[in-house]
């Protein structure tokens, strides 16, 4: 069975990179140092500090395990062979809902950078999905997970 392909940014793939940094050569030896000092304490069966350390240690080596897969199956994607006006992952997309007058603003990212609450939407996202490829100016129908559509026109697209 095939991986799954990670496309994310260059920016994305590079804060992975420091993430895992990060996970191996900070968070791992504090986790251990945390395991050592509470098997000091004495009995193990009724040590909290030790049961909460051993849970952090947990999290901390499946989340370098899931890092260390992205980064191994990342396919960065450079927005700059698309043309300028054409929405696509990397690129900055403003669009203004019909029937609303505000303009929202998204970054298009691959999904381990996505941030919604930063402005940064997963190229998985149903708008994402629904913008890609589209331009400037053009009105774009959007299927929303719960069943109903938004439509929309894009106002500016941005590296």
């Amino acid at each position: 069975m095939a991986e799954k392909v990670y496309q994310m940014t260059r920016e994305g793939l590079e804060k992975l990179e420091k993430e895992l940094e990060e996970l191996k050569q900070v968070k791992r030896p504090e986790v251990v140092e945390r395991i050592k000092t509470a098997r000091e304490y004495g009995d193990l069966s009724e040590n909290s500090e030790y049961e909460s350390a051993k849970d952090e240690q947990a999290f901390i080596e499946g989340r370098i395990t899931t890092v260390e897969t992205m980064i191994r199956y990342a396919e960065v994607v450079d927005s700059a062979s698309v043309a300028k006006n054409e929405v696509a992952l990397g690129k900055v997309v403003s669009f203004i809902p019909d029937g609303e007058k505000e303009e929202e603003t998204y970054e298009i990212v691959g999904t381990a950078e996505a941030d919604p609450f930063s402005g940064k939407i997963s190229n998985e996202s149903p708008i994402a999905q629904a913008l890609i490829g589209r331009k400037k100016g053009d009105h774009v129908t959007v299927s929303l997970p719960n069943g109903k559509e938004m439509k929309i026109k894009i106002t500016k697209v941005s590296h």
